[in-house]
């Protein structure tokens, strides 16, 4: 009887494991990006859908254009379960967890040799792993770019052009700091803006060039600088939990496909690069190639002593990634 007790266990078992595993095919998972389609972090949302459905039986349902709310928003839902993933710039996450502020290090990254070698290397992975402390799993890091700086007040070469340019910034504290340091009036601000800049309520704002000519934001913004002061991941996660809960198998499918769509986009994003600016360019921006970053380098040179960077945690992983960048540079 002891014999057939323990293989009636066993057969309720594998029935139990059967039932866990056909329980998610054909799941849809729910995926929030800010932006509209076109955009950076719809390319990749897209690439990843396109990959996941053609390689399984999960559906990707993409709610864009902020319908779920601001980047802010929708890592809250990531957090509660009631979306599964997301394509968020690196900045909001910055509340969630304060090691994310080192991605966005000022003038950390020459070119974007250098952003993957790091993304993608040992300094980039412990990023990542850190996100579980906030309930998130980190999948991939895809691209936002190197951010520049537009205004409506006046063209801007030195940091002294800057002084007191009401600028919206992300929600982020980072960001905030930084350019109250470089003299400008920082406001915190969801995406998007186009009616702030457009009104008045704000001077300025810093992007990459695809955000820049996506968002026609030459419509509202005369003057662009190429100051480069940022690099902006996207950061690609899911909610911890619900990507635990899932068969190894598909954990391991759902990972590779996110890497895939951000290499994807990444180069996309990178091969476009020179159109937008001459598009910017075409459009009446006035544009300044070379602006004296010397400047801006020095006005930001103590930012690392600032609150945004204290704790152990932070600073540990700031020396990783500034480390990881003297190897690359044979320093």
């Amino acid at each position: 009887m002891k014999i057939w007790a323990k293989r009636l266990a066993l057969f309720c078992m594998g029935l139990m494991l059967l039932g866990g595993s056909s329980a998610w095919a054909g799941a849809t998972i729910k995926l929030g990006v800010v932006t509209k389609p076109g955009s950076a972090q719809n390319v990749c949302a897209e690439k990843f859908k396109e990959l996941l459905e053609a390689r399984s039986d999960y559906q990707v349902k993409i709610y864009h254009s902020a319908s779920l709310g601001t980047e802010t928003q929708i890592l809250q839902q990531i957090q509660m379960n009631t979306v599964q993933m997301g394509v968020i710039t690196a900045g909001p996450f910055d509340v969630f967890i304060p090691e994310v502020r080192v991605i966005n290090y000022p003038f950390l990254f020459a070119d974007a040799r250098e952003v993957d070698q790091v993304l993608d290397g040992p300094a980039g992975q412990k990023l990542l792993k850190a996100l579980e402390k906030a309930r998130f799993k980190g999948l991939a890091f895809s691209e936002n770019g190197f951010r520049h700086l537009t205004n409506n007040v006046r063209p801007v070469h030195t940091v002294d052009d800057v002084k007191g340019i009401k600028i919206r910034v992300m929600e982020s504290v980072l960001h905030k700091e930084l350019w109250r340091l470089l003299g400008a009036n920082p406001t915190p601000m969801g995406w998007p803006i186009y009616t702030e800049l457009q009104q008045g309520t704000i001077d300025a704002q810093e992007n990459p060039l695809w955000v820049i000519w996506t968002y026609k934001l030459y419509e509202v913004q005369k003057y662009l600088s190429l100051t480069g002061h940022v690099y902006s991941a996207h950061i690609d996660v899911a909610n911890l939990d619900w990507f635990n809960g899932l068969p190894a198998a598909d954990q391991e499918l759902i990972q590779r496909c996110m890497q895939e769509a951000a290499l994807y986009q990444r180069q996309w994003n990178r091969d476009n690069e020179a159109d937008f600016l001459s598009k910017l360019k075409a459009a009446g921006m006035q544009v300044n190639e070379h602006p004296d970053l010397a400047t801006f380098r020095a006005r930001v040179s103590d930012i690392r002593n600032l609150d945004i960077y204290a704790g152990s945690e932070v600073q540990a992983m700031l020396e990783a990634f500034l480390d990881a960048v003297r190897q690359i540079r044979g320093q």
